[in-house]
């Protein structure tokens, strides 16, 4: 079974659209290796510069975010932009309807947690991260502050779309059942 998790980065904004996730203008690209470099290279966030290059992001396995992530145009793009970059779990309040599917149907885990989960992980301090347990439906983050703080969020998935993740994607799973 593939595993979910790593460290993560935080994104702490809603509404991240499709083309901050991956500009339009790399639309017409052939390959999935030709996004890497370009992985929310147009994110703005209030009040920050924002670095797609920081460490924090290139180390990312795992970026956890606010709501409706992934709203905007239902391409694939922006969910292969992550894949190609080794992101294979965000975790936020929502996800836009058709980007969630899109995530599941390429493999990557969409987690979605209450508020005040997402305030508490956003609280923990120093690098961050984060497992899962599909069968149990929790994550783990764990901070490698000095006084290191742990803790556990529950989550919930349909059987359907642990299936898909579990199998590594659409393709894999329906080469595993048809």
């Amino acid at each position: 079974m593939k595993r979910f998790g790593g460290q993560a980065a935080f994104i702490n904004r809603d509404d991240i659209n499709t083309d901050e996730i991956i500009p339009a203008k790399y639309l017409t690209e052939i390959t999935k290796t030709a996004l890497k470099p370009h992985l929310l290279e147009d994110l703005h966030l209030e009040g920050q510069i924002f670095d797609p290059h920081a460490d924090e992001i290139q180390k990312a396995n795992v970026l956890v975010t606010g709501s409706n992530f992934g709203c905007g145009s239902s391409r694939e793009h922006a969910v292969w932009a992550l894949e190609v970059n080794d992101i294979n779990l965000v975790i936020g309040k929502s996800f836009a309807r058709i980007f969630r599917q899109n995530m599941f149907n390429c493999g990557i885990l969409a987690i979605e947690l209450q508020q005040a989960d997402l305030d508490a992980l956003f609280a923990m301090p120093g690098i961050i991260t984060i497992s899962v347990d599909l069968e149990q439906e929790t994550i783990t983050a764990v901070s490698d502050a000095p006084e290191t703080e742990t803790r556990t969020c529950s989550f919930t998935l349909n059987s359907f779309d642990k299936q898909l993740v579990a199998a590594g994607g659409w393709l894999n799973f329906a080469d595993q059942n048809y």
